[in-house]
């Protein structure tokens, strides 16, 4: 009672000194990324834990078009000689055993001399040999005098046979040997020939130019099929295997998907580059695809834990992305979250949700229209 009565005459001398009482506080201001959904929004969401999963990041690594080299041929003399006549250009179509250029060689005249005489003496020596025998059997020379022309005979046909052998090095067929050995007529010159069906798309000599048989003087392709060829590195070549699925986008054919399969991964690593080769194969009837064109290669890396929500899961507010997560019965908050790759129509949560959280995988389009309808009525 007393307390009371002091009180009261403490209020009235405030009140009579003008005092005014001290205001009340004020109350928190509401979260603008919180909220409670109504009935029947909440019919319209769907709520669950983050899906933890393996995924496998898609790597776009640089690449190129090369030639296919189990298709490719690099075409050289057989003799030394000069070129009189050049038949083929850098792109020219060839089918194998066309000529792309001829050559005059005095290396040539000189083999085929010396085949013909040892020709000539192999056919000596069997003449030798066939009399030999008649005059044994005569009993008008001896089986000494008889072996000894059968072993010039077989001497000589071990020379004509080197001799044919040789020509053979140098590019003559058996039928152009035969006609040398028929017409007895030395013949200095010397085609070289395609031996693909192919491009020619080098070329490394001119024409009056002597070549000899380690110049390179054509490089001929086929180019109905070419490589894919790119360079992984080495942190993300694990796991990658023959057979993996990859897509290729080329810059010089823009709106344009290669799809295929890996059909090499080289089994070193390469030490300079720190990378590992891999390519793929690819069909090439209309000629398209043209090697040295500049590619970038599609590929999955190895495989890693992530944590998923759906893409309908996030909301992209103020140039970030958010997921609402679940804070109680019907309750809501808008949380920041950093994303990763996409992954089958699921973004990698990288950081801003734990695994246990529960957050909204569909509806949540609805729930933020909801929550921005109520800040601007505030």
């Amino acid at each position: 009672m007393k307390r009371t009565l002091l009180l009261a005459a403490f209020a009235a001398t405030l009140a009579g000194c003008g005092a005014e009482p001290p205001p009340a506080p004020k109350a928190a201001a509401p979260d603008p990324l919180a909220m409670t959904a109504p009935e029947g929004l909440l019919a319209q969401i769907r709520t669950a834990r983050p899906e933890s999963a393996e995924v496998r990041d898609l790597l776009r690594v640089p690449g190129r078009i090369e030639v296919d080299q189990a298709r490719v041929t690099r075409v050289g003399a057989a003799v030394t000689g000069r070129i009189t006549v050049l038949d083929a250009a850098v792109g020219s179509e060839v089918r194998r055993g066309d000529i792309l250029a001829t050559l005059s060689s005095t290396e040539l005249s000189s083999s085929q001399l010396a085949f013909l005489k040892a020709y000539s003496q192999r056919l000596l020596a069997e003449r030798g040999a066939q009399r030999a025998q008649q005059l044994f059997d005569a009993e008008v020379i001896s089986q000494a005098e008889l072996q000894r022309r059968q072993a010039e005979l077989v001497q000589a046909e071990a020379e004509a046979s080197a001799a044919r052998d040789q020509l053979k090095v140098l590019g003559m067929s058996e039928k152009a040997i035969a006609a040398l050995a028929g017409t007895r007529q030395i013949n200095s010159i010397s085609h070289v020939v395609s031996s693909l069906n192919g491009t020619v798309i080098e070329r490394g000599v001119t024409q009056g130019q002597v070549v000899q048989p380690a110049d390179m003087m054509f490089v001929v392709a086929d180019l109905s099929s070419v490589w894919l060829v790119a360079d992984i590195p080495e942190g993300s070549a694990g796991g990658i295997v023959v057979g993996e699925q990859v897509r290729a986008q080329i810059p010089s054919l823009p709106g344009f998907m290669v799809e295929g399969r890996l059909s090499f991964v080289s089994a070193t690593l390469n030490p300079e580059t720190r990378t590992v080769r891999v390519r793929m194969d690819i069909a090439n009837p209309n000629r398209d695809f043209k090697p040295a064109m500049l590619a970038t290669m599609l590929i999955k890396g190895p495989s890693r834990p992530a944590l998923l929500a759906p893409a309908e899961a996030v909301v992209r507010e103020d140039n970030k992305d958010h997921v609402f997560v679940q804070t109680g019965p019907g309750a809501f908050t808008l949380r920041p979250v950093s994303l990763g790759g996409e992954f089958d129509g699921r973004r990698e949560l990288r950081s801003g949700v734990r695994p246990d959280e529960v957050i909204v995988i569909d509806g949540a389009f609805h729930l933020n229209n909801e929550r921005k309808r109520r800040a601007l009525g505030s």
